[in-house]
């Protein structure tokens, strides 16, 4: 007999032992040497030492990054990053924090894990989904059940847990660690009952936008009246109307994938980017100090810190910290944070919009309108008295039901525009990034469309038309007899129109029209119309300093040209050089007197 000379396979690596080589793979190429000893130091001063093993409890993260007590996110924080800290053996969680382990978490939760996985894994929503839900059957059952009656029914029905087993995310690391997983589809936990409890998500919504403005080396205790009494108010109003968009917390107990994914792709794409600064305080140990020498004594830095300029440098009525993270959530926090500048509010500047104009048309920036009000209640609860029936008059007859559910409800809507303001003869501005939206009591997102090009209409009140007023996606004003006679206001498909004494307005939504200017919502899809009657309006400037200095010079431009213009008019006072200009100008002398006086 022959003998079979044969190598033997070396024995496969266990998962642990593939979640090291993974966190090696991650500190050499996301992190600096520096990064990488403070992290040591801040674990090596937190973790927990029992048998052999250090870990953080749950409790340490939450304290750590200085998270506020007030809102109760520890036991979900702490469960997000066990569940991270498994990957990519996802059917392994929750994980124990050790060092390796947090090495994971906080490049997934920095994005540093774009540096080592393929360009095609670069979204971790569905990691995230996974980390915040529970699963189980019922929970979810009950939530189908409750939801029966609602538009998105079938769609949870119908789905129910789709999408989530195959992650390109995890699959990248796979790849990265030249690893095959065949037994994933078996060890990995039922994902059809995946929901994340309503009231874990709104205590998270909470987090993130105490979190949006944040710089890694920023600290959320550092501003403690955004989680006491008004700022603790209005970050819970700003949650619940974010929370509005996943799901209806009266009906629903929890959100699940699909619509997880498709409300965050369609109105929050920024929604978390905040974690990323704040996952970075692991990062900088407080113990590794630049300034003390090498005896150990403290060396006073040669320039002091700069102050920190606050994230509003004016207050309104409308908008607050919340209201700016609220936003940086689909517009980038680059635009807004500490750049903001308050150019009009009807409370403090009078409701006309003589004065909006010279408030805002000198800003050569963007800007971001902002209108609160209150529900009106239908025409014929109205009596003849005040000029809300007038308003009503004006507009075409109600044909879409309310989209708000109680009276004297609360709505907030806004829009950023791209380019400076400018009068509306006949053709409207704005462009492409013109986006219209609503803040209150829902959150959603409306971008511009290509099907035509009524953005932003500013209308003078005039005699030779008769629909002045603000508005975005309908039609400019048509210097036409037969479009004056109409009597009524043309609305777009989806748009917003604020009357010109700013008393009242209007928010269309036809979502079977498909849009106009303005793309319809990815989140309600059905029609609706709010009349509200205006409480505030106000204005704000995107830039810094430069922008500021460029509007000064253009107002002391317009007063020294409306002084000469007054001059001109009037007379100077000087008798001898008003005769002098009138002289020139072949009205006096000669055998001209100029008229009589009398």
């Amino acid at each position: 007999m022959g003998q079979v000379l044969s190598e033997e396979k070396p024995a496969p690596l266990s998962h642990e032992e593939l979640v090291k080589e993974l966190a090696n793979i991650f500190a050499v190429k996301c992190f600096t040497s520096l990064e990488l000893y403070s992290l040591k130091q801040v674990f090596k001063s937190l973790a927990h030492h029992e048998q052999r093993v250090d870990y953080l409890k749950e409790g340490t993260i939450a304290k750590y990054l200085k998270v506020p007590d007030i809102l109760g996110i520890s036991p979900v924080l702490f469960q997000m990053a066990s569940y991270i800290a498994a990957f990519p053996f996802l059917e392994d969680a929750p994980a124990v924090l050790g060092l390796e382990q947090m090495v994971i978490v906080i490049t997934l939760m920095t994005d540093r894990y774009r540096r080592v996985l393929g360009k095609g894994a670069a979204d971790k929503t569905k990691l995230l989904f996974k980390s915040l839900a529970v699963y189980d059957r019922k929970f979810s059952k009950s939530a189908v059940d409750t939801c029966s009656g609602s538009s998105n029914a079938r769609e949870q029905i119908g789905n129910d847990g789709q999408g989530l087993d195959n992650d390109e995310l995890v699959l990248a690391a796979f790849d990265a660690l030249g690893h095959v997983n065949p037994d994933k589809q078996q060890n990995m936990p039922a994902t059809h009952g995946a929901m994340i409890p309503g009231d874990n998500f709104r205590k998270f919504i909470m987090l993130l936008l105490l979190v949006a403005p944040l710089d890694p080396q920023d600290s959320l205790d550092s501003d403690p009246d955004r989680v006491t009494g008004a700022g603790l108010q209005s970050l819970r109003t700003a949650a619940e109307s974010i929370l509005a968009a996943f799901l209806d917390v009266e009906r629903n107990p929890g959100v699940e994938y699909l619509r997880f994914s498709k409300v965050i792709a369609g109105c929050l794409p920024f929604l978390f980017q905040g974690l990323a600064p704040l996952f970075e305080h692991f990062l900088f140990s407080e113990e590794l100090d630049f300034h003390k020498g090498k005896d150990g004594t403290s060396r006073s830095p040669t320039m002091p810190p700069e102050p920190k300029q606050p994230l509003l440098q004016d207050t309104g009525s409308i908008m607050n910290a919340s209201i700016l993270s609220q936003m940086s959530f689909f517009i980038p926090g680059s635009l807004l944070f500490r750049r903001l500048r308050l150019l009009y509010a009807g409370d403090e500047d009078g409701f006309s919009m003589g004065s909006f104009e010279a408030k805002v048309f000198n800003w050569k920036a963007p800007t971001i309108l902002l209108v609160s009000g209150t529900c009106l209640l239908d025409e014929s609860d109205h009596h003849s008295n005040g000029s809300a029936p007038a308003f009503w008059a004006s507009l075409p007859p109600r044909r879409f039901p309310r989209g708000s559910s109680g009276e004297a409800e609360r709505l907030t809507f806004g829009v950023y525009v791209p380019e400076p303001w400018k009068l509306t003869h006949r053709e409207c501005f704005g462009g492409d990034e013109t986006i219209l939206f609503q803040l209150e009591p829902i959150h959603d997102v409306f971008r511009a469309s290509s099907l035509n090009k009524d953005y932003v209409s500013f209308t003078r009140p005039s005699a030779s038309t008769s629909h002045a007023g603000v508005s975005f996606g309908c039609p400019p004003p048509r210097p036409s007899q037969a479009y004056r006679r109409s009597g009524m206001i043309p609305l777009g498909p989806v748009s917003l129109m604020l009357d010109s004494s700013f008393e009242f307005g209007c928010f269309t939504h036809d979502y079977a029209s498909k849009g106009g200017a303005f793309q319809t919502s990815m989140i309600r899809e059905w029609n609706f119309q709010e009349r509200f009657e205006i409480g505030s309006v106000e204005v704000w400037g995107c830039g810094g300093d430069e922008e500021a200095k460029h509007q000064s010079e253009r107002w002391a431009w317009e007063a020294r040209e409306a002084e000469a213009r007054r001059r001109i008019n009037l007379g100077t006072g000087d008798i001898e050089a008003d005769r002098a200009l009138l002289e020139m100008a072949g009205l006096v002398g000669s055998n001209r007197s100029g008229g009589s006086m009398a």
